[in-house]
């Protein structure tokens, strides 16, 4: 059997930052799929880089369509980003990230008044050149 792609530890994490979706009462339309199963699927796209279209139905985690639609809707919900602070922060806990390699700059961070203004350059010459206009 297959490793799965959503690991039982990895799921611990990520569950509380997924927002719940209450089902309408009226009209309530077609079950959602399962998080962790639509999950498998975008990091099944993600890491295979197959188009979403393409994403097989057999692994049960529904079509492409939804799982891209909920890779969105995870999105514009900040998941993606605390689960980056959440895991970046267990790392840093356990002393497993060398700060030596981390590069910032103002793509990341930005940069409030930049640099101060270097002193204008003291002439060498004697005296200004004459005007060429």
């Amino acid at each position: 059997m297959a490793k799965p792609l959503v690991s039982d530890e990895l799921w611990e994490l990520i569950e509380p930052l997924i927002p719940k979706v209450a089902r309408r009462q009226r009209f309530p339309g077609r079950k959602r799929i399962d998080d962790r199963k639509v999950l498998s699927g975008i990091l099944f796209v993600l890491r295979t880089g197959i188009p979403w279209e393409y994403l097989p139905q057999e692994m049960g985690c529904g079509s492409g369509v939804t799982c891209w639609r909920r890779l969105r809707e995870w999105q514009e919900a900040g998941v993606w980003q605390r689960l980056h602070e959440l895991l970046l922060a267990r790392l840093n806990e356990a002393d497993l990230i060398d700060w030596s390699r981390a590069v910032i700059d103002s793509s990341h961070v930005r940069a409030f008044g930049g640099a101060p203004r270097p002193a204008r350059a003291r002439s060498t010459g004697q005296e200004a050149a004459p005007s060429t206009t």
